[in-house]
């Protein structure tokens, strides 16, 4: 009977005629496991003390590998821990027979994967399918938790014991409605958590308990990589003060028979390191998570810094490639669960560019570990020499470009980079060289990566330049932003853990990471714990894009109660507001310089501030400054350009954006204000620090909607001398300055009045410290003011009138019912024929444009003509532009006959639309290649 019980989980699948179970299956959708004690707020909401709600019997074949493994067993601890919260009666069987009888039993199987991959449409070697039905077998409820393999099935075991943790009914957890079948859209999944400090980050690093319950909470979300990253804490090895971990070897190894030493470090920590660092592996293999090291510093000289709390001793220019390749070997040796590593490649690690021989070295020490690692580029400084040295290497090699330079714009690849990016060429043309155009963006973006016969993987890093403090959840933009990390073959992304760089360039403070001054805003469980809804957010999303609403407002009901829907929207609405504003405005592509959550004002009027905003246009003013993507986005003064000589082009404008940012700032704040009504007690820190943040990102909103508007303005104002035009400016600017201060007191006795990301004042302070440049820039354009006596306006006052009106007022952009099919793919070296057909009522077309270029950031865009028939036009892209090794993308302008014009596919009303089509090369998608 025992041996009947354990093959009866086994081939449960095979003993059930599929549609009879199919009729009794049913499904969890969760996601945010409480067991591991990470959020006190759950365990308020078990049965009364001493009642009992059932009995689980979690049925585990041991005979099974992955049953047995260590993802699914610590996974079904999860699970066992919140049954025990809710006062179930849990015990763990490895046959069905030894169930209690009348308990509800959990089956954990391998087994029943084989039917959700076939359901899911999944091949046989698919990873991480997740499956969870429900059923009856042998006089047992049963609930089957399976997968693919153990992430699969250890995905399905914290789905369940999520809902039971944050369901209102635990019971209504383990009796779903409807089956549970999951596939993930993304098979990289990773979160890079940077050491910037010593003074902040070795609590955490040394933090047994931290790492237990962070990894936790980062493998319930169904993140499936963790990056622990070193050596990032300064760009360059100059003027350093805070080395702890820059230089990484010597922190944590001493390479027999060498000398190289780490001063002002003892031995007995240096083995203390080691010993944290294959903790923190082990534990994260424990979960199912890949873990990668970052080693982003090989430089072992500083310059110019004579503050600076540690040496390495010993290392010499001759033995620099020896000792880094065998203390890397032996760091590998020593923690058998890291399995992949992180380089950047350009001279800022400290390595000139061209020392390929270097690179050949750390790479050989890669091989030396003995197993199959993951080799993971920063892509800034690489060359097909540095590419084709990892490659031969016979590992995987992955590529992990930034999306949106160093930031997070729309959830969409942008269509160009800035004017600036596209330099031109250093090395006599050719893509693939050192110094070319190419490999000048992969600072930028994806350059020239997504080449169709690419034999490494690419994958998508999120730099913390956009958000890095404020809480961010939006379930919309995350599915997009999900959609788009497969782009081209992708293999998904890695996000900045937030309050990344904090303390960053020796910048480090006593008072902690979140950067609260009244201490009762300090999360009781870590500050990671402010972003458990962020983690989630992320985390599900990017498994799929398709993750069922419940799975994020399960814990808003939980956090929020009766305000968890208002609550949802107001967040989710705020959380779009600075992607928006970095994709429409980029005074630098740096996050060291631009940081829009605690905004350094750039003036209107005065051209003549170099910083922070040194990589912009000469002319460092706000009217001035390039979009992050100019293709899709007008500039300001372009924008006032077109406004005063028209028509319009249909890129979108920086008034649109402003109204967008308007709309979204204030939907935020309506729903901000029902959620505090309906909350029970607006004191609690959880909801303060909640309304805080959200409270910060509405008043950027408004903030850079008041700016933009007023701005555009004044750029009307100097073309045309027309003092209205400036009074609308100086009347809107101000309205952004008491909007700044808005924030100022929501923040003043919330966070310190130093917040440092960095040592530079622009890197540091408060939301205060940025005001007086705001009053300095209105004050400035006050003194603008044509004296009496000047001559007229050099427009008509009724002309300028009208556009002042259109710049204070709601956009309107042409709405088009588009009819386009696009190809599924291409032939090389084959025309493309392309048809686009306008529905009826629609305004007739004058002109259609069709925009075409490679997927290669490298190139500009070409524009053609479409010959426009009835409510037909049609066009081609030519064969030979088809001859090449890239997809091709393309989008439509469309222009009716009073001259306004838009865009197809376009943003889409929630912004979230890829705003072009991309085809891919037919042999190449059919071939067996990782792109």
């Amino acid at each position: 009977m025992q041996e009947l019980g354990a093959t009866i989980v086994r081939q449960i699948p095979r003993l059930m005629n599929r549609r009879e179970f199919l009729i009794q299956t049913g499904a969890v959708t969760a996601g945010y496991v409480l067991g591991s004690g990470l959020n006190a707020r759950a365990q308020s909401a078990q049965s009364p003390a001493n009642q009992t709600t059932g009995t689980v019997a979690i049925i585990c074949d041991p005979a099974d590998p992955i049953v047995s493994a260590a993802p699914t067993q610590w996974a079904v601890g999860e699970l066992r821990q919140a049954l025990t919260a809710r006062n179930f009666v849990v015990k763990v069987c490895t046959r069905l027979d030894e169930a209690p009888p009348q308990s509800l039993c959990v089956i954990v199987s391998a087994g029943s994967s084989a039917m959700a991959r076939d359901a899911a449409g999944a091949s046989s070697t698919e990873a991480e399918v997740v499956s969870i039905v429900a059923g009856s077998l042998v006089q047992h409820e049963t609930l089957i938790a399976s997968g693919s393999d153990a992430r699969g099935v250890s995905y399905a075991l914290t789905e369940i014991a999520d809902a039971v943790a944050l369901g209102t009914d635990p019971w209504a957890a383990l009796r779903p409605a409807l089956p549970l079948l999951e596939r993930p859209a993304n098979p990289v999944r990773s979160v890079m958590r940077v050491f910037s400090s010593s003074v902040e980050d070795k609590a955490w690093f040394n933090d047994r308990n931290f790492w237990k319950k962070y990894l936790s909470l980062l493998a319930a979300q169904r993140f499936n990589r963790i990056n622990l990253a070193l050596g990032l804490g300064y760009d360059s090895p100059v003027n350093l003060r805070d080395t702890y971990f820059y230089f990484p070897y010597p922190f944590f190894v001493m390479v027999p028979g060498s000398d190289v030493a780490v001063t002002n470090v003892t031995d007995a920590e240096i083995a203390r390191n080691l010993e944290m660092l294959r903790f923190i592996s082990d534990e994260a293999a424990t979960r199912g998570l890949d873990f990668h090291l970052g080693l982003w510093n090989h430089a072992y000289q500083w310059i110019d810094s004579p503050e600076a709390n540690h040496a390495i001793l010993g290392l010499r220019p001759q033995s620099h490639a020896t000792y880094c390749r065998d203390a890397l070997t032996l760091l590998l040796k020593e923690c058998p669960n890291i399995s992949g590593v992180t380089f950047r490649i350009n001279d800022e690690s400290g390595v000139p560019a061209g020392s390929y021989e270097f690179w050949r070295a750390i790479f050989d020490g890669c091989v030396r570990s003995g197993r199959r690692l993951e080799i993971d580029l920063h892509p800034k400084g690489i060359d097909q020499t540095i590419l084709d040295s990892a490659l031969a290497t016979d590992l995987p090699v992955t590529v992990s470009p930034k999306f949106w330079s160093e930031h997070m714009g729309l959830p969409y690849h942008q269509a160009a980079t800035r004017p600036k990016e596209l330099r031109s060429s250093e090395s006599g043309g050719d893509p693939l060289a050192q110094g070319s155009i190419a490999r000048n963006l992969l600072t930028h973006g994806y350059g020239d990566l997504f080449r169709e016969n690419r034999k490494y993987q690419v994958v998508h890093r999120v730099w913390p330049g956009t958000q890095r403090m404020l809480l961010w959840a939006d379930p919309v933009f995350a599915a997009a932003y999900s959609r788009a990390f497969s782009f081209c073959g992708s293999q998904g992304c890695e996000i900045f853990d937030p309050l990344s760089f904090k303390g960053r360039r020796g910048s480090g403070s006593p008072n902690g990471r979140d950067g609260y001054l009244d201490p009762s805003l300090h999360p009781a469980d870590g500050d990671f714990t402010k972003y458990a809804l962020t983690y989630r957010v992320w985390g599900r999303l990017l498994f799929s894009p398709n993750t069922p609403a419940e799975v994020w407002r399960r814990q808003m009901r939980h956090d929020h109660g009766p305000a968890a829907e208002p609550a949802e929207r107001a967040l989710g609405n705020a959380s779009r507001i600075l992607p928006l504003v970095t994709a429409a405005h980029a005074p630098s592509d740096g996050d060291a310089a631009y940081w829009p959550e605690m905004y350094v004002n750039m003036s209107i009027v005065d051209g003549s501030h170099l910083e922070p905003y040194t990589d912009s246009l000469s002319q460092k003013r706000f009217g001035a400054v390039s979009p992050m993507d100019p293709q899709l986005f007008a500039g300001i003064d372009t924008h006032a350009d077109e406004l005063l000589s028209g028509p319009l082009s249909g890129k979108y404008s920086p008034v649109e954006v402003a109204q967008w940012l308007e709309d979204l700032a204030r939907t935020a704040f309506e729903n901000l204000t029902q959620a505090s009504a309906l909350t029970l007690d607006q004191r609690e820190p959880f909801f303060r620090r909640y309304a805080i943040d959200t409270n910060v990102q509405i008043g950027l909103g408004l903030f850079f909607s008041e700016k933009i508007r007023a701005a555009v303005l004044y750029a009307l104002y100097r073309r045309t001398n027309e003092p209205a035009a400036l009074e609308a400016s100086l009347k809107t600017y101000r309205a952004a300055r008491d909007t700044w201060k808005h924030i100022i007191n929501v923040t003043a006795k919330a966070y310190v009045p130093d917040v440092t990301y960095g040592d530079e004042w622009f890197q540091r302070g408060h939301w205060s410290d940025r005001l007086a440049a705001i009053d300095q820039d209105i004050a400035a354009m006050q003194r603008m003011a044509p004296p009496r006596g000047a001559s007229a306006s050099s427009a008509p006052s009724e002309k300028v009138a009208v556009l002042i009106s259109k710049v204070l007022g709601r956009p309107k952009r042409p709405v088009w019912k588009i009819v386009h099919t696009p190809p599924t793919s291409f032939r090389r070296g084959q025309l493309v024929p392309l048809s686009l057909a306008s529905a009826s009522g629609n305004p007739r077309a004058k002109e259609i444009r069709l925009y075409y270029r490679h997927v290669n950031q490298a190139e500009l865009w070409r524009t053609a003509v479409m010959p426009v028939q009835a409510d037909l036009a049609e066009g081609i892209i030519p064969a030979d532009y088809t001859d090449t090794p890239f997809a091709l993308q393309y989008y439509f302008e469309l222009t009716d006959a009073s001259g306004q014009s838009s865009l197809h596919p376009g943003l889409g009303p929630t912004l979230t639309d890829q705003p072009y089509f991309v085809l891919r090369n037919r042999v190449a998608t059919t071939e067996t290649n990782t792109a």
